[in-house]
């Protein structure tokens, strides 16, 4: 079984992250590092994705200063996603081949852990066909945008657990589907690290892992 290295590292600046998934890609793919899962989160961010145009933030610039949002272009797939306080964010950086070379599949598995995890709060997710994340009957929890080089992967998840949703007012995210949280469909703010706790341990479950 392979051995899967979890890094719980906090709050971190959407750039750090970047350069950090990077550094792990490389180690990865190399063999210097095992299979890596970042969970972390982020201050207020929004992060463009391929297939974003320039409609997806509706927010002026102005606005967007006021609310101390930073706003990156990346290389995952996807539109437009708001990442910020309150969202746990999975970087899962690991290597698919031999066995698992397979984009959707690699996705599917990624809602699979998510849904798992979410269950063992009493919450009702589940998958849409034709979009890609995790939905419930009140909105969508969990966004899903990654990407895949030499069949390493980068980015990732993001999960609301206690985040303040007004901030998804500032763009026009996955086709205009409401967003909901953890904290909206439970009445309660989650304790984060408890959450972080039984996506590690899912998705050792669903990629077949052992964590270190």
């Amino acid at each position: 079984m392979r051995t899967l290295k979890v890094e719980r590292l906090g709050r971190v600046e959407y750039g750090a992250a970047l350069e950090l998934q990077k550094q792990t890609e490389r180690a990865v793919l190399t063999g210097e590092q095992p299979d890596t899962l970042l969970l972390l989160e982020h201050p207020h961010t929004l992060t463009l994705g391929r297939r974003a145009n320039e409609g997806s933030i509706i927010a002026p610039e102005k606005v967007l200063r006021e609310r101390g949002v930073t706003v990156f272009e990346t290389n995952r797939g996807g539109k437009v996603t708001y990442h910020g306080l309150g969202q746990i964010v999975g970087y899962p950086i690991i290597k698919l081949s031999p066995h698992r070379e397979d984009v959707h599949r690699f996705v599917r598995d990624l809602e699979e852990v998510l849904i798992r995890a979410l269950n063992d709060f009493e919450i009702e997710a589940s998958r849409i066909a034709g979009l890609t994340g995790v939905h419930t009957p009140r909105g969508k929890v969990a966004a899903i945008g990654v990407h895949i080089a030499r069949w390493v992967t980068t980015h990732g998840f993001a999960l609301n657990v206690n985040t303040d949703l007004s901030y998804f007012d500032l763009i026009i995210a996955c086709e205009g589907e409401p967003v909901t949280s953890m904290k909206e469909l439970l009445g309660r703010e989650v304790e984060m690290s408890t959450v972080e706790d039984r996506i590690i341990e899912h998705f050792a479950e669903v990629f077949e892992m052992s964590p270190a």
